[in-house]
């Protein structure tokens, strides 16, 4: 194992310099079938697999989500772009939450915006959120950067053929600790979340 800070940095420059979230003008803008969507997601989110054999949506996820409640049911079998902008909030969501948590942050989205009839849409909220992303993404290089570079000071005293792999380590365990931390937090959120909705207002605790 041989990664020194620069190739740190070059990893995490590169992995953000791909992140790049469907826009919901990607997705067109008539029903789907399952196929289709699959298909669409998979080639879209391509650059977030670990391994080549890596899935991003296959059907079965599509039947689990319609099943504990993610998704609202097809209309004749067919998905439309508010379906396929609900999955990608799941994709990314059930990396770190379990399924009713998803299902208790959805519940409320769902029953507000996902009829192409309310005030505001679901494009709209999805976009708005979103929109935030190179802001945040370039914050979070900065402070990788600057992580980075603090984690290769700790163990320089260190013999140097040691120092490589403490200084992964050492990554490691604070982007975990990080990880940790937010996942409490937005767990903590979550309890505060309205447990029901109505069409157009949330209901208060």
């Amino acid at each position: 194992m041989d990664i020194n800070q620069e190739e740190l940095r070059k990893i995490i420059a590169e992995f953000l310099d791909k992140f790049d979230y469907i826009r919901p003008d990607e997705i067109p803008d008539i029903p789907l079938y399952m196929d289709q969507v699959t298909t669409f997601m998979n080639n879209r989110m391509d650059y977030t697999r670990r391994y080549p054999e890596d899935k991003i949506l296959t059907k079965t996820m599509i039947n689990n989500y319609a099943k504990n409640h993610l998704l609202p049911p097809p209309e004749k079998k067919k998905y439309s772009r508010n379906h396929v902008l609900l999955m990608v909030f799941i994709y990314y969501f059930k990396n770190f939450l379990s399924i009713t948590d998803i299902q208790k942050l959805l519940t409320p989205l769902n029953n507000v915006y996902f009829d192409t009839e309310s005030e505001h849409s679901l494009s709209e909220v999805y976009t708005r959120i979103f929109n935030q992303a190179p802001d945040k993404m370039d914050k979070l290089l900065s402070d990788l950067e600057q992580e980075s570079l603090r984690c290769s000071r700790i163990f320089e005293d260190y013999p140097e053929e040691e120092q490589d792999f403490l200084q992964l380590f050492t990554s490691i365990c604070l982007l975990s600790f990080d990880v940790y931390i937010r996942k409490q937090v937005i767990e903590k959120l979550l309890d505060q979340f309205p447990e029901n909705t109505k069409k157009g207002t949330p209901k208060k605790k």
